[in-house]
């Protein structure tokens, strides 16, 4: 199993603080459910400030998660192009209309669940390494 190449601040977000990242795919399914209800305008521009702060939250968590991981290492690629492609989300505006307000939403919901999923990889994996 190949070292880290540099001290993690990862261990200390983790230990500190984990994101609630049950609450996070729960906001993202209320958009991205399958059978999935409508949402009124104000229901949605709350869901959607929901998840700008689950992004600005969990973008530096990601970012430090992969650290010290080696640079050619693709779960760390892929966790950093993440967390790029959800950084340029939390740039977007809210949307001019309904359907542009519920696309930008949906939009920030992926790159959250998204962020989670690798999350939940990027902890694991740390998990795992502690043990070994």
């Amino acid at each position: 199993m190949p070292h880290r190449t540099a001290p993690s601040v990862a261990r200390a977000e983790l230990d500190q603080a984990p994101p609630d990242i049950a609450t996070m795919r729960t906001t993202t399914h209320r958009l991205l459910a399958e059978h999935a209800k409508p949402i009124d305008p104000e229901q949605l521009e709350t869901l959607r400030l929901a998840l700008y702060g689950h992004l600005q939250l969990l973008i530096p968590i990601i970012e430090a998660m992969t650290l010290g991981l080696p640079k050619d290492n693709v779960p760390r690629a892929c966790a950093l192009a993440c967390a790029g492609e959800a950084r340029m989300r939390v740039r977007l505006r809210g949307g001019d209309n309904p359907p542009g307000r519920m696309s930008v939403a949906m939009r920030l919901a992926r790159s959250v669940n998204a962020l989670c999923d690798h999350y939940d990889r990027l902890a694991s994996s740390l998990a795992d390494e502690d043990v070994s």
